[in-house]
Parts: structure tokens; C-alpha cells; sequence
């Protein structure tokens, strides 16, 4: 059953498993509501989704083409629907309440060119329009999704989909148990049952921890960052937290929370222009970029990358991507393998030419080279994998930093091993062992199949001693995984490659 749901997700982007998300949650609150098991009239409700949905999608329209940017319609969508889980539905003949709803979209999505530092935008986007509707026009969310019980099965299942593919289970598990810790510490001891009940039952806790919390790009990406995230956003949430006369809300609980992650996280968005584009291998190649200012990184990181796209395809217009050239180098490179069904995104970039632009934003990702010079490292790659290592060899060699490091690259065939010359260089001048694991056409000296137990044993015979990092498709990163579990290798000592997009 694991298995089955991970290869779902892992053919699923993070922003369309959110949408799927949404979507269920809203087919299930109609069918509800003709039941009656709703407090809203389904008609009421599909008026109000049409408005917030043309609304937010006019109003980024035209946000995109006065910036200058790529408009993504996915979390345009995205926006309305939360906005229309979270507002009380308004009826055709309430123009007042039309207004509201409208001017929270508007709001919601301009603040992600208005309310943005180096095209970064510093808050959540439902968040802020909902709050300035409270605000200003006295029309405050109702969280009315949260307060369903019959939709509590929906919300819990679905975000623990969401939670799973976005690797995140250590900002929902701390957010709610500081918001439960919070509000019991607010409450009667006698009063300690109801109040677990109705915050778990009856309240936004957990479609907010699940949806709105874990918005990538107004949230921390490294984990102490978004554990302090979490604990700020929980601390706030709790019902009965004041200063003065001045009660927080949801929405301005993680309104704070989101000054805190831009604080603490790396800054602003890019515009990468293509320089030159290189063939590192078969069907795979590197996009080499300039960039206005240097981009400050650790050796496999990786970026969030926007292109605009005419026609997107149901993968949309972003991907993550590691970036495969070092901090030490002046240029950006991106590697990718394309495939003769490519998606939308890859056909796109396949035509780009010098001078195109791209742009590229949220730098995440803890996969990265030990503090300790002196850690004793086995890098596992598979295919296009091997680009984070790429990343850290060729800075290793700028730098100049000998390690003890041992590398088993697997690939298909000769024509698939990419970066041969940094391979080469990093063996002739830091002596890294590398080992080539070719399953069709092996040459002397390389390993005839894909990685396995025995040649980890074979070429690394202190392997209890280091920590292994694996890049490559999902279903070899588990494969070895499990393997060296197997083996008696510490899960503390491995750490995997991991994109919250498309995988």
C-alpha cells in the first residue's frame, strides 16, 4: 500500500497534489451540502468559487504582464481555493459580500508582486488577503472548512498525502503540538477533553498545518530554520494567545511566522540568461546561465526553476532542479535528461536559445557536504543523479580540499556516465576513488551491472564507518536504501536527494 502511494506522489508536483487536494475537499463540501450536512447551499457556494477563481486569475493576469514574469496559474488556483474554503460563501444578490470576497483575491494575489523582496514575496497569499479583509472591510475569515466534522476524513487524508511527498512532518508535528500545548496551557484541567476535541474536530488546526503552513515559498527550508518557524506559527495560533486587547488569528499568526522565514532564509528571485548549453551525456545536457549577482550556495543545493509556458501540461511550469555547477564557479548550471515524451517544462527548455531567460528562486535542500573535512563519504549515483556530486567535486577541486571520498556512479550504458572530466579531475587531484557500475557494455575496470550490496562491500570495506549520500530516480535511491539498511548501515547515515516537486 506504501509503495503504491509513493509512486503516486512521486509522479505527482507538489503544487498539483495540492490542487487534487482542494479539489476533493470542495466536491466533497457540495455533495455534503446537497445532504444538508453542510451549513452552505451548494449553489452559494459553486457562485462563490466561479468569483474568487475569475478574480485571482484577471488579477494575476495582469500582475504578470505589468512585472514581467512567468503567471502560474496552478497557484493562482491554488489561492482561490483556499480563499474559498476559508471565507463564508456569498450569495448573487450580496454585492457587499461579492466585494469582500473579490477584494481579498485581489489582495491575496498582488501581494505576490507587491508585497515582494527581489521577487520574492514575503507572505502567504491567502493569508494576507484574508487578514486585510478582516481588517479593513470588518469581513473575517471563518475557517468553515476546519469546522466540518464530516470533512475532517478528507482534510486529515489528503494532508497526509501532502505531508508525505513535501517531506514535512517535522514542521506539521511541532506546529501542532505547540499550538496543543498552548491552548491546553490556556485551559481549565477540567476543560482539557473538550478542548483537545473541538481544536483537533472543530477547528482549522489541521487543514492549516496541512495547506497553509507548508506553503514552500514563504516557509524555511532548512530544518532548525523551520522547526523555529513552526514553534512561532503554534505559539500564535493557539485561540487565546493576546497582547493587550489584541487576540492573534490564524492568518496573522502565520503572517508572523512568515517575517520570521524570510529573516532566516535566502533572499530574492532570479533571472537567469543562457549563456551556452553543453552535452554532458546521451539525451542529457547542462544549461549554463549567467546571473546579475552571485548566487550564495552550499555544493548541492537545488532551485526552484519558472519558465513561462503557453501551453503547460498537467506538471505545470515549475521544476526543482539541483544546481549542478559549484558555488566557486561564475555561471548557474542546470543539468537535466530528457526523454522522447518529455513533459511541457523540458520541451520548453530543449528550445531555449542564448539570450532566453529563466528564472529561478526558493534555493533549498540539506544535502550537502559534512562540516568535518575529516567524515569519511560514499556518493551513490544513478543516471542524471550524479549532478549534486558534480556540484561538490568541482568545488572540492577549486578549493582545493582533499576528502575521503569513494564514488559508485551507475548508468545505463557508456553513453550515459555525464561529467567524466570532473570525475577525472577530482580522481587525479583529491585521489576520490570512483567506480563506473555500467549494466549494458561494462569496460575493464567497471563494474558489469548497477550499484549493489556486494560492490559497496567490494570497493568500501569501512562502510559502517560513512555516511552515504544516494542521487538518482526514486526507485534506486529506495532500492539502495533498503539495501544498506540491510547492511547495517545507520539510517542516520544516509541521506538521500530529495526534490518536493516532481521526482
Amino acid at each position: 500500500m506504501i509503495k503504491a502511494i509513493d509512486r503516486f506522489l512521486d509522479h505527482q508536483t507538489m503544487y498539483r497534489l495540492v490542487l487534487y487536494y482542494l479539489i476533493a475537499l470542495l466536491g466533497m463540501t457540495f455533495a455534503l451540502g446537497f445532504l444538508k450536512l453542510t451549513p452552505h447551499a451548494p449553489f452559494a457556494l459553486a457562485f462563490t468559487t466561479g468569483v474568487m477563481l475569475v478574480a485571482c486569475w484577471i488579477t494575476n493576469r495582469v500582475f504578470a504582464v505589468v512585472f514581467k514574469v512567468p503567471a502560474n496559474n496552478e497557484s493562482v488556483y491554488i489561492t482561490a481555493l483556499i480563499l474559498v474554503l476559508i471565507l463564508d460563501p456569498v450569495a448573487a444578490t450580496d454585492l457587499k459580500g461579492i466585494a469582500a470576497v473579490v477584494f481579498a483575491c485581489v489582495w491575496a494575489i498582488s501581494s505576490k508582486f507587491i508585497l515582494a523582496i527581489g521577487r520574492k514575496h514575503l507572505f502567504n497569499p491567502a493569508a494576507l488577503g484574508v487578514a486585510l479583509s478582516a481588517l479593513l472591510l470588518d469581513q473575517p475569515a471563518t475557517w468553515w472548512v476546519g469546522g466540518n466534522l464530516p470533512l475532517l476524513p478528507v482534510v486529515l487524508a489528503g494532508g497526509l498525502l501532502i505531508v508525505r511527498k513535501l517531506r514535512r512532518l517535522d514542521l506539521v508535528v511541532t506546529f501542532v503540538a505547540v499550538a496543543l500545548a498552548m491552548t491546553l496551557s490556556t485551559t481549565e484541567s477540567s476543560q482539557y477533553a473538550t478542548a483537545l476535541t473541538e481544536t483537533l474536530g472543530s477547528s482549522p488546526l489541521l487543514f492549516f498545518a496541512f495547506v497553509m503552513l507548508t506553503e514552500p515559498l514563504t516557509a524555511p527550508t532548512m530544518r532548525l530554520p523551520r522547526i523555529a518557524f513552526a514553534t512561532i506559527v503554534g505559539f500564535l495560533f493557539a485561540p487565546n494567545i493576546h497582547v493587550g486587547s489584541f487576540y492573534f488569528t490564524p492568518e496573522l499568526a502565520l503572517l508572523t511566522g512568515n517575517l520570521f522565514a524570510y529573516a532566516v532564509s535566502p533572499k530574492g528571485r532570479l533571472v537567469l540568461t543562457l549563456e551556452r548549453i553543453e552535452q554532458s551525456a546521451v539525451d542529457t545536457y547542462d544549461f549554463i546561465f549567467s546571473s546579475p549577482h552571485r548566487l550564495a550556495f552550499e555544493a548541492g543545493q537545488f532551485l526552484e526553476w519558472t519558465l513561462g509556458l503557453d501551453h503547460s501540461d498537467n506538471r505545470g511550469n515549475r521544476r526543482y532542479f539541483t544546481v549542478a555547477s559549484a558555488p566557486t564557479e561564475q555561471t548557474i548550471r542546470l543539468g537535466a535528461k530528457f526523454y522522447p515524451r518529455s513533459s511541457a517544462f523540458k520541451q520548453a527548455l530543449s528550445t531555449m536559445k542564448p539570450g532566453s531567460t529563466i528564472h529561478a528562486s526558493q534555493l533549498a535542500g540539506d544535502f550537502i557536504l559534512p562540516a568535518d573535512p575529516e567524515t569519511k563519504i560514499a556518493f551513490l549515483a544513478g543516471g542524471i543523479g550524479i549532478t549534486p556530486f558534480r556540484s561538490m567535486l568541482q568545488y572540492l577541486i577549486d578549493i582545493h580540499e582533499k576528502r575521503p571520498i569513494v564514488v559508485l556512479y551507475g548508468a545505463e550504458t557508456q553513453q550515459d556516465i555525464a561529467y567524466r572530466d570532473v570525475l577525472d579531475t577530482a580522481k587525479r587531484e583529491l585521489a576520490v576513488k570512483t567506480v563506473l557500475a555500467v549494466a549494458r557494455g561494462a569496460e575493464r575496470g567497471q563494474y558489469p551491472g548497477y550499484i549493489d550490496a556486494r560492490l559497496v562491500r567490494l570497493v568500501i570495506p569501512d562502510y559502517m564507518e560513512r555516511i552515504f549520500y544516494i542521487s538518482g530516480p526514486q526507485a534506486m535511491v529506495k532500492a539502495l536504501r533498503e539495501k544498506l539498511l540491510a547492511m547495517g548501515v545507520r539510517r542516520s547515515k544516509i541521506k538521500v536527494d530529495y526534490f518536493p516537486g516532481f521526482a
